[in-house]
């Protein structure tokens, strides 16, 4: 492939909700400008950055991937990115390795919540951005109901520089208002179009949107607007001058009509994103942890790890977008996040799947490189004694936990390097060993994500496991106080056993935990088995006599006791002080503890009544509310074992809409007409015996 220098570099990501055709653009651009020999489609499974088996299943993108074109004598890095909420951590993260976005909106459905949120993150990170209405080939598809809707959330800086021609199965072609002039496109897939006149049915609304575009663009440079006053319109190339700056400052969004599917409008979008968008050299320094890079071949060379992908073949591939200088195949440099020197062994271009040799790489360029010892996702690499750190790259907290259980002894030895594997690739998995009830629990950012990391826990590493719903880590504790004595005493012949110890339990406030007291005053107890006394406590309070869940927040006062010459040992005050416990619990208003969480739900205004409601509904306690942007926050308290399936819930009262953060604040006392249950449910569980109620 031809080298091409920074200024002939445009790196785009493709963004927008889920299933509005996204993947089948990329496919268009890679068919029109050679690098596929046919026109590839999602429902055939055979797209280029469509790949992993699970989005051939299921027909929708869950990785950004990435692929390169070559257009009019520039080359365009494409990074095509999922829509559905519970992957776009990975668009975020692929924000950061662009200079510009392509906001793909479907012409039935409008904006949508995936639109939104990659909206948001694009204002984030200052990207300029074009929109682009697809799917007006579908039935019912209706440019103007779409327009307004992409006006109704993002303003009137989007605007329009295309009209359709054509309706429906009808769509044939484009009129461009930039240029004033129309274009239809063959029907046979092929991509190829040619010019005609405006059809005379469009020429009063051409000329009515060029002239809305003309005053819009005007409007953001003031030698234009002089030039508009006097001559009453504005050059073809005034107006690609013009909106080229507005675009770049972030003053106007272009809309271009296409049908992905029909491959009619690619073509006019690939000159748009040329034209319009900056290459790497034309973007602000980029913010370091202290300072500033600026994007310049001469500087050292510094880079950011944005994806890391697990390939069963090549092992772990790094995605790097380089920010400034240059770096050779066989280059050692520095990974600046670990403070770690890394030997590059080869670098190389991504078509999808496909590895492509490159060279020296520079400024611009988003390439690959495998098997770095210690670099990760959101890792810089820099120069040997640059110094330079970007920030990290931020993930969400996971919204959803299951319970994992494997399915043969086998898959439990496996699972440890796979549960690695896969959150070496995806930063947002959680797989970890819940301590209290010695469960594996997975946590991703929906069910969708969570059913998709065990499908590769068996597809790639063979380990097979069964989802649960996560047992809930209650605890026990005591509201009042008891005097016991627990006395072990044992005769068996010989030598005997005998421990006897006095104690006193009092509670202690939430989250104290545990406190032991020695009180022994004039021998009673000798000394040296005092260790164990407390021992034979810790080790029995890890099972309650409630329902079989640890005890908390409670002090034991050891006060007296007796001890024998010859048959006292540690193991026989460790029983005793064990008998003390289980005794001195049942005198002191044993009672459960469940967790509390804070939880922070997103909503648009219109839903905030009915998740009030149902958050009530789960015992919750709604502590205050906060606007941010477009969103308002609930902030409330819930106990967990009402929060499991409130992801899907909340899904279905926002039509995805909503989103929640959700941690662990504290323990409380389980309501009295609840407990049953779970004592219920711990005698079924062989955790504790009836008669231990």
């Amino acid at each position: 492939m031809k080298d091409y220098s920074p200024d002939k570099i445009r790196n785009v990501a493709i963004t927008g909700h889920g299933s509005s055709g996204k993947t089948s653009l990329t496919a268009d651009f890679l068919f029109d400008t050679g690098k596929t020999t046919r026109l590839t489609k999602v429902d055939q499974g055979n797209t280029v950055t469509d790949y992993d088996t699970d989005e051939i299943e299921r027909q929708i993108s869950i990785n950004s991937a990435l692929a390169h074109i070559e257009w009019n004598n520039h080359k365009i890095n494409i990074i095509d990115c999922p829509g559905y909420t519970n992957f776009l951590w990975d668009t975020r993260a692929s924000l950061r390795a662009v200079d510009a976005g392509l906001v793909v909106v479907g012409a039935l459905e409008g904006v949508e919540v995936g639109t939104e949120k990659v909206w948001a993150m694009l204002e984030e990170f200052k990207l300029p951005r074009m929109l682009i209405i697809n799917k007006l080939d579908r039935e019912n598809s209706n440019y103007k109901q779409a327009m307004e809707s992409i006006q109704q959330f993002f303003g009137r800086q989007a605007i329009l520089v295309q009209l359709p021609i054509g309706e429906e199965a009808g769509f044939s072609g484009v009129v461009d208002l930039i240029g004033k002039k129309a274009y239809l496109f063959e029907k046979n897939e092929s991509g190829k179009f040619k010019e005609v006149e405006i059809p005379e049915d469009l020429k009063d609304e051409a000329e009515k949107k060029i002239e809305a575009l003309t005053e819009m663009v005007a409007e953001n440079d003031e030698k234009l607007m002089e030039k508009y006053f006097e001559a009453g319109e504005l050059s073809t190339e005034d107006l690609i001058a013009g909106l080229r700056k507005s675009i770049l400052n972030r003053n106007l969004y272009p809309v271009f009509v296409s049908s992905a599917l029909l491959n009619v409008g690619a073509q006019p979008i690939l000159d748009g994103v040329i034209n319009f968008f900056p290459s790497p050299l034309e973007r602000e320094d980029i913010q370091c942890e202290e300072g500033s890079v600026q994007p310049k071949v001469e500087d050292p060379f510094s880079a950011l790890v944005f994806k890391t992908i697990s390939d069963p073949y090549t092992g772990r591939i790094s995605m790097i977008r380089i920010f400034s200088g240059k770096v050779s195949p066989d280059a050692t440099v520095t990974n600046t996040t670990k403070q770690r020197d890394e030997k590059l062994s080869g670098l190389f271009f991504l078509q999808g799947k496909e590895q492509v040799p490159a060279g020296q790489c520079k400024v611009g360029d988003i390439i690959a490189t495998a098997k770095l010892k210690d670099t990760s996702t959101g890792d810089t690499l820099s120069a040997k004694g640059s110094g330079v750190l970007f920030p990290v790259i931020h993930f969400p907290e996971p919204s959803i936990s299951f319970a994992i259980e494997p399915k043969t002894r086998a898959d439990e030895d496996r699972i440890s390097q796979a549960i690695h594997r896969i959150t070496e690739e995806d930063p947002t998995a959680r797989i970890t060993r819940d301590p209290e009830t010695n469960e594996l629990i997975i946590a991703g950012n929906g069910q969708l994500h969570v059913e998709i990391i065990t499908k590769r826990l068996k597809n790639r590493f063979n380990v097979d496991v069964e989802l649960k719903p996560p047992k809930i880590p209650y605890k026990e504790t005591i509201k009042g106080k008891s005097d016991v004595q627990g006395k072990y005493k044992k005769q068996t012949g010989g030598r005997g056993q005998y421990g006897d110890v006095f104690i006193k339990m009092e509670p202690l406030a939430r989250g104290k935990d545990f406190e032991f007291e020695n009180k022994i005053f004039g021998g009673s107890i000798p000394k040296n088995y005092i260790p164990s006394i407390e021992k034979g406590i810790q080790e029995a309070r890890k099972k309650g006599i409630v329902a079989g869940y640890p005890t908390v927040d409670f002090k034991v006062i050891l006060y007296d006791g007796s001890y024998h010459d010859v048959d006292s040992s540690d193991i026989a005050f460790k029983i005793a002080a064990s008998m003390a416990f289980k005794k001195g619990i049942k005198e002191a208003k044993p009672t459960l503890l469940e967790p509390i969480m804070n939880v922070e739900v997103f909503t648009p205004e219109t839903f905030m009544g009915d998740i009030m409601g149902n958050l009530n509904g789960r015992r919750g306690k709604v502590q205050g509310m906060e606007q941010k942007g477009t969103l308002r926050i609930i902030k409330a308290r819930v106990p967990m074992a009402d929060m499991l399936d409130f992801e899907p819930t909340l899904t279905s009262i926002t039509g995805g809409r909503g989103s929640f953060l959700m941690e662990f604040s504290t323990f409380e006392e389980v309501p009295g007409h609840l407990q049953q249950s779970i004592v219920d449910e711990a005698i079924k569980e062989g955790r504790v015996r009836p008669e231990e109620e």
